[in-house]
């Protein structure tokens, strides 16, 4: 059992997440001194996500001993995101304009291109990292990273059905699929840091987002009220049996679509994504908020809704951080350049477009998150920005759903074709 971590017991390393998160947040609020200025260059956000993968790294804790990643994102995400969406202006979201979709849509088009185009560059330097034949070939695991990339695990599940890749490979592209992405990640974090600078480089017009952040800060402003013991369990009412509704709705209609849908059945089919759980769940938690938000519920966001949906979230962007094994770097170096080739053309087009259109860069960080990271990481990272934004990262990382299993077949068959060039 060499590969079993220093500690399996989950409320220590409970407890191990909670001293990360603590300290950066001690940490961040020194307004002088050694603190201050490291916090100007490392955001406390990645901090928060780099604490855990340290420990990870280091074999203290590990995610594939621990249930911390499945708890938060069943629980405290779609908690997180009703408590964040009860201040919804939802108007004010669709003034942001078409650069939020033209953004997810680059994004998605960059996975499509890079996989074929990593198979390309990749093959001119060494043709046997993505050769193999049959159920071996390569392309067949890269086709289950481009539906992950574009969907998420349903859609991933689905590129595996589909493309039937060697199962004892395809552990390789897991950890592809799970290192890139979170250095991706990172990478966007540490822009958020030096989000203001970006967008004048790209010459963005902010306005609407800040029009945004504004109206919802001059509503908190407006009900801000210290909030009482009531209000705060009010508040974890509201949000945990908006959970268990969400869990219901979703729990009935995904056993019934994969009972008696035939295309949502058939793995190989582009509907079969509908059948997932977490679709519907992270569907359903997003509805319910934003019909609350039309109700008096919304007052509580004078009482700490969204902070109290923030704490939620920033647990979740811990137990994501323990997924990132910095050790793991290099088990299979070939295939994470392929990822890393790939995962760049994405940020490439994705920064070429943002300049071309003068697309802020929360239209970039959230619009490539919805895509490779899916309904877990675009709300944490569009909620980076402002609380009142974490619905934006929700409804574009739907879409990917929708989209993902669609685009990651044009992909794999592009993919097919590179590697027979």
């Amino acid at each position: 059992m060499e590969n079993t971590p220093l500690i399996t017991n989950d409320t220590i390393v409970f407890g191990i997440l909670a001293l990360c998160l603590g300290f950066v947040f001690y940490t961040s609020s020194k307004t002088s001194g050694f603190w201050k200025s490291f916090y100007k260059i490392i955001p406390a956000l990645l901090m928060c996500y780099l604490l855990p993968a340290i420990f990870t790294s280091a074999g203290v804790i590990s995610d594939e001993t621990s249930n911390l990643y499945f708890m938060a994102s069943r629980y405290l995400l779609p908690a997180s995101l009703v408590l964040m969406t009860l201040s919804l202006d939802l108007k004010a979201v669709f003034n942001l304009g078409p650069k939020a979709l033209i953004m997810f849509l680059t994004g998605t088009l960059g996975i499509v291109i890079g996989g074929p185009i990593a198979i390309l560059l990749i093959a001119a330097v060494s043709p046997e990292t993505v050769g193999g034949v049959g159920p071996d070939a390569i392309w067949r695991g890269l086709a289950t990273i481009a539906g992950s990339w574009i969907g998420g695990g349903a859609n991933q599940a689905a590129m595996l059905e589909i493309f039937k890749y060697n199962p004892e490979k395809y552990g390789g592209m897991v950890l592809v699929d799970i290192v890139v992405a979170n250095l991706w990640m990172a990478i966007i974090l540490l822009g958020i840091g030096k989000n203001k600078a970006i967008d004048k480089w790209f010459r963005a017009d902010d306005s609407a987002i800040e029009e945004l952040k504004q109206k919802v800060i001059k509503f908190t402003e407006s009900v801000t009220r210290n909030p009482s013991l009531t209000d705060l369990m009010i508040m974890l009412s509201i949000a945990f049996v908006t959970v268990g509704i969400a869990h219901w709705g979703a729990d009935n209609i995904s056993t019934y679509l994969n009972e008696n849908v035939a295309a949502v059945q058939d793995k190989t089919s582009a509907l079969a994504s509908f059948g997932s759980q977490f679709f519907w769940m992270i569907s359903i938690a997003t509805l319910l908020g934003i019909l609350l938000s039309f109700t008096k519920a919304k007052q509580y966001e004078g009482a700490g809704a969204s902070k109290l949906g923030s704490v939620f979230i920033y647990v979740l962007v811990a137990t994501i951080g323990m997924k990132m094994d910095l050790s793991k770097v290099l088990e299979n170096p070939g295939l994470i350049v392929i990822g890393l080739v790939w995962i760049t053309i994405h940020a490439l087009l994705l920064i070429g477009v943002a300049k071309l259109i003068k697309a802020p860069f929360f239209f970039l960080a959230v619009g490539s998150q919805a895509n490779v990271g899916g309904a877990a990481s675009a709300p944490v990272v569009a909620a980076a920005f402002h609380p009142s934004l974490a619905t934006v990262g929700v409804l574009l990382a739907v879409f990917g759903y929708v989209v993902g299993t669609y685009a990651a077949l044009f992909c794999a068959y592009l993919m097919e074709i590179a590697s027979t060039l």
